[in-house]
């Protein structure tokens, strides 16, 4: 399982941003072509290792976790909801500070609650910026995170809580070497 999306990862190129190896690839950035076969490949994945009893809502950060839990959301019928990168100023909206290894802004929640059952999940964690800032705007809204999952892993990161990763993946300057997965 995984060949597909290890295939494409180690095929992936590699530019510099400031000090920082960017890799471009399909499942974090949509270019050059988002194949339905990986999205199913990680779709199928996540059901086998994700903790979905009892959960109520998938939560993704735009852009890239919106395919993956789309996939997700249609393979489970559980219900997605997207945080976004600009305010919508609804009842209850929570804003939070996320910083990446190579951006920050503001992440805005809608429709999570106290006591919803959620699982969170995205496209890569390099830094654990976004998903910290969406740990913590759950946690202000008194949501219950069932797990948290990446598709691509990079680097160490401690949000306090276990993370599942599909693949992890080292960059050099030049290409993208798969590590380790999960199955």
């Amino acid at each position: 399982m995984l060949e597909r999306l290890i295939q494409s990862l180690e095929a992936s190129p590699v530019m510099r941003r400031g000090e920082y190896n960017y890799f471009i690839h399909p499942i974090t950035d949509g270019v050059p072509l988002l194949e339905p076969v990986i999205l199913r490949e990680i779709g199928c994945a996540m059901v086998r290792i994700l903790d979905l009893a009892g959960v109520d809502k998938i939560v993704v950060c735009e852009a890239m976790g919106i395919p993956i839990g789309v996939a997700l959301s249609m393979m489970t019928d559980i219900p997605l909801v997207v945080v976004r990168k600009r305010p919508y100023n609804l009842p209850g909206e929570v804003a939070v500070h996320q910083a990446t290894g190579y951006s920050k802004g503001e992440l805005y929640l809608n429709g999570v609650g106290a006591g919803d059952r959620v699982v969170v999940i995205d496209d890569v964690c390099s830094t654990g910026g976004t998903l910290a800032a969406l740990v913590s705007a759950l946690e202000q809204v008194g949501a219950d995170i069932a797990d948290i999952c990446v598709v691509i892993g990079r680097g160490d990161v401690d949000l306090g809580r276990p993370l599942k990763t599909l693949v992890r993946i080292e960059v050099s300057e030049d290409r993208v070497h798969v590590v380790d997965t999960c199955l």
